[in-house]
């Protein structure tokens, strides 16, 4: 299955990857529709990248764009919620 197809497929879930604040734990992802399995799965995935991580750590921008190659691979949209309406990717 090449990219371009799995970016053309709609989504089987949506969720939001909320940043909690400065201390840990730092991140929460919550499932906002979708097969709840499908979210439990991918949500354990990334706190298991995310949870040590404050948003500024170096660290947070790779595993950041694991997770959302992660996502389209699983067909999940997702949000990110920074707690910071000019935070900046």
């Amino acid at each position: 299955m090449s990219d371009a197809a799995v970016s053309n497929e709609p989504a089987i879930a949506h969720a939001r990857i909320v940043y909690l604040g400065p201390v840990s734990p730092h991140w929460e992802v919550y499932g906002d529709w979708g097969d709840h399995t499908v979210l439990e799965e991918f949500r354990a995935r990334v706190l298991a990248r995310l949870v040590l991580l404050p948003r500024d750590d170096p660290q947070f921008r790779r595993n950041m764009a694991r997770i959302v190659r992660d996502a389209e691979r699983e067909r999940i949209s997702i949000e990110w919620d920074m707690g910071d309406p000019n935070y900046e990717f």
